[in-house]
């Protein structure tokens, strides 16, 4: 097993320096390291199952027990800690070296080196970074190890971009690009691209940029991998926010944020938030720019990324300065402007003095703002320089690129004239066939389609009458829901956030009030989500998606989400599940149906009752069982409550509301999933809802 210790770096657009896709085969081979030697695979429990392992391996004193395993460990745990602790990722790389070095392994001495550089480039000792990774790549071309190559090499090249030296940086992407469609390495193929596109933005040739963007959006359609995608359109938000395509930027940037959010990816997260700080910045909207700076500014407390933080600090300068508070503006530049020295990042500095310059200026310490003007010209006019030769050496790949696209155009014009050719004389050959034969075929056909024809649209006509008569219902009903159980908590909270606006209602009798409205906004949300699935489904028809679910796993974390609830009326919820039952349902329609009857058991169940979920195994199927102490119900209303044309509604224990779709809702999901659901009630000894769903076959149970 090898254990990918690399790290892949990745200069952001305009010079800004942020860590790319580092992690972007790590974590699934710590996973299966972890799984093979016996270890958790949860990715919270990552690093402390591989201290724990190391700690095991270290009690020995034998060097020849401190084996690759061992080394690949130590490997796994320094990239683990990137961002998070550089001292630790420095000295576990230092020590996998030297073991590595002893037992005579060389990928080991290959992966030590490339994260030694890694880590030098995050301090900003460029020159020792680019040592690193040349002592990498050496060991890798003598030892024939082409596919870590393509690692070493994008960052080789991304550390040359550091500096500026785009037609070296440009030389590495483009061999490693060689060695990656050598070794169909897509994920690579993808980074480098990306970072090509960059270098592209950084000069401010926007055009070219997307361009080398298309072909990555096409490499990651192929790898199927949210993450991919999301790092993407981080940097694509980016580079439109400087095109001024304020739009694109931002829905670009939201999209990412949702996956870095829902997976946990802090490190780019808080990249995505500075991106979203930047776009509201350059549209002056100043309070909203701080808003997402800060949330970037609290992730950051616990990473550890001096680079990152310059754009940060400097942005929330230019965002403090924008609604006139000069004093913490002057604060965060000093920030960005001290971390941009300590890690030598010209740009960062030019830019910081500009903004120190701007603080002073606008304070009316001209003595101060002159000098930090002078400071700013001066790295001003450096960068220039430098940056008009980059984009000549640019120029040039371009030229080259073009030519070679070009080139590939004509191959593609050719190929197309011939497919053009063979596809005119078959069309040509069918044509004459059906000239022949079609006058004979449409005589004979002639009177049956009209006939046909009359069928299908007195059939389409009765159709749409009864979609039509189901439509008006549906309206009628979702109409009706709105005005009687949305439009009373939504009035009642406006009532009352009106009077305490006004000064009628002062603060301390209006948090009088907060439990209620809490209450009330948690009835409008329940309802809401039952009405929105519920009128998805009566409009667009339920779109049933099974799968292999865990069901213990669903109904804990229903029981948990209603907990607060129930604790209100001081109810007992027992859940009463057997260990992992597996059932082949639609996830979404199994929470919804869960959580509609627990709510409900809890509604119409008096204080200090008892509300229980079980689950008993039948032939094919497993029957859920909820169970409740309530106030039950009589025959009449048992017919009544699981009718989808229905508006049957009653109240709560508590006069809690409810909409009279929840368990319409249910029996339709239930139906979808192919099970069944009914009641069995006695009025005021409690109701007991059964529904029935698929087990989970054998031959699902063969994927593992």
């Amino acid at each position: 097993m090898e254990v990918i210790a690399s790290m892949l770096f990745m200069p952001k657009n305009k010079n800004h320096i942020h860590p790319l896709r580092h992690q972007w085969k790590l974590l699934a081979s710590l996973l299966f390291f972890l799984a093979i030697t016996g270890h958790s695979s949860s990715q919270n429990t990552t690093i402390d199952s591989l201290n724990k392992l190391i700690k095991r391996y270290s009690t020995s004193n034998s060097l020849q027990e401190k084996d690759s395993v061992y080394v690949d460990a130590l490997l796994s745990l320094g990239s683990a800690y990137r961002f998070k602790n550089q001292d630790s990722l420095r000295q576990l790389s230092e020590k996998s070296l030297q073991l590595s070095t002893q037992i005579n392994y060389t990928a080991g001495r290959i992966k030590a080196l490339n994260l030694l550089g890694g880590h030098s480039s995050d301090d900003g000792n460029s020159t020792t970074a680019i040592s690193f990774f040349k002592q990498a790549l050496k060991l890798a071309e003598k030892h024939d190890k082409s596919k870590i190559q393509v690692s070493i090499l994008n960052n080789l090249g991304s550390e040359y971009s550091y500096q500026g030296n785009y037609a070296r940086a440009l030389e590495r992407f483009l061999k490693a690009i060689d060695l990656a469609k050598l070794h169909n390495d897509q994920k690579m193929l993808s980074i480098l691209n990306e970072n090509i596109g960059n270098m592209y933005a950084s000069q401010r040739e926007y055009e070219q940029a997307l361009e080398f963007y298309d072909i990555v959006k096409k490499i990651n359609q192929s790898l199927n991998n949210e993450i991919f995608t999301a790092e993407t359109l981080s940097n694509i938000a980016s580079i439109y926010a400087d095109m001024g395509d304020f739009d694109l930027a931002m829905f670009s940037i939201n999209s990412s944020i949702s996956v870095f959010e829902k997976r946990e990816i802090y490190d780019w997260l808080a990249f995505a938030y500075s991106v979203k700080g930047e776009i509201y910045l350059k549209q002056k909207k100043y309070n909203w720019a701080i808003y997402w700076y800060e949330q970037c500014e609290i992730l950051h407390k616990d990473l550890d990324d001096e680079r990152a933080t310059i754009d940060l600090n400097n942005g929330l300068a230019k965002a403090f300065l924008g609604i006139g508070e000069d004093e913490k503006a002057r604060n965060y530049a000093y920030k960005g402007l001290e971390s941009s020295k300590k890690i030598n990042d010209l740009q960062g500095q030019r830019d910081c003095e500009e903004t120190l310059y701007q603080v002073y200026k606008n304070g009316a310490d001209y003595q101060q703002a002159l000098t930090f003007h002078e400071n700013y010209q001066k790295l001003h006019d450096s960068l220039s320089r430098n940056e008009n030769q980059r984009s000549l050496n640019l120029l040039k790949t371009k030229f080259q690129y073009d030519q070679q696209k070009k080139a590939l155009i004509a191959d593609n014009d050719k190929a197309l004239a011939k497919q053009r050719y063979i596809i005119f004389v078959t069309l040509a050959i069918l044509l004459i066939l059906l000239a022949t034969s079609i006058p004979l075929y449409l005589n004979h056909k002639k009177q049956k389609q009209l006939n046909k024809e009359l069928n299908l649209k007195t059939e389409n006509l009765r159709d749409r009458e009864a979609q039509l008569h189901e439509i008006n219902n549906t309206k009628d009903k979702l109409f009706s829901i709105i005005g009687h159980d949305l439009r009373g908590p939504i009035g009642a909270l406006q009532g009352i956030l009106r009077l305490n606006a006004s000064g009628d209602l002062p603060d301390k009798d209006f948090l009088n009030f907060v439990p209620k409205l809490k209450a009330d906004v948690d009835h409008i949300l329940f309802t809401l989500n039952n009405l929105l699935s519920w009128g998805y489904a009566q409009m667009n028809g339920t779109s049933t998606k099974p799968k292999v679910t865990c069901l213990n796993k669903v109904v804990a974390q229903n029981l948990k989400l209603l907990s607060e609830v129930a604790n209100k009326k001081q109810i007992k919820i027992l859940n009463q599940l057997p260990d992992n039952p597996l059932g082949y349902v639609d996830e979404n329609h199994f929470d919804i149906i869960v959580r509609n009857l627990v709510s409900n058991a809890i509604k119409f169940t008096e204080e200090n009752g008892l509300v229980s979920i079980e689950c008993e195994e039948q032939h094919k199927f497993w029957q859920i069982i909820v169970r409740d102490t309530g106030i039950g119900m009589d025959e009449s209303t048992q017919q009544k409550i699981f009718e989808t044309q229905s508006t049957f509604t009653t109240y709560g224990t508590n006069n809690e509301k409810g909409t009279g779709l929840g368990l319409s809702l249910c029996k339709e999901m239930v139906e979808k999933n192919n099970g069944e659901i009914w009641v069995e009630s006695v009025p005021k000894k409690g109701s007991t809802f059964n529904f029935t769903i698929p087990k989970v076959e054998k031959k699902y149970k063969k994927a593992g």
